[in-house]
């Protein structure tokens, strides 16, 4: 039996006009949805990505804030898949275009990547496999 692949991702946001304002910037696309959930409580704005992947920011009315750490027990980083080390150069460019800080290409024998944070501290990495 295989796995399922991965549907979608959501992270939890303090302030959602800017996180939509941000990750609109970043994905190059509006959301596909942007409402408010009945059923669980939370607001909820969801990007469709890729081929078919959702990328979600939550906002929580009670929600404890605390901040992100990729340190505590829960999501260290969302990593994003890059063909090779040029498509990640590409989006290094774009990355400096939108004026996003970010710690330049890291390359490893498994890879490269490219990581930067949103404007709640969420690691973000931009990831491709060793050339090869």
């Amino acid at each position: 039996m295989t796995f399922p692949a991965l549907a979608h991702v959501a992270v939890t946001v303090t302030d959602p006009e800017a996180s939509t304002a941000w990750y609109s910037a970043l994905f190059d696309a509006g959301p596909v949805l942007d409402e408010d959930e009945t059923t669980g409580g939370f607001h909820h704005t969801v990007y469709a990505i890729g081929d078919g992947h959702l990328f979600g920011l939550h906002t929580h009315p009670d929600g404890a804030g605390g901040g992100f750490s990729e340190r505590a027990t829960g999501l260290d980083h969302v990593a994003f898949a890059c063909a090779d080390r040029a498509e990640l150069e590409r989006w290094q460019a774009r990355l400096d275009e939108l004026g996003i800080a970010h710690g330049g290409i890291v390359d490893a024998h498994y890879g490269s990547g490219l990581s930067f944070r949103d404007p709640d501290g969420i690691a973000l990495e931009l990831f491709a496999p060793p050339a090869g």
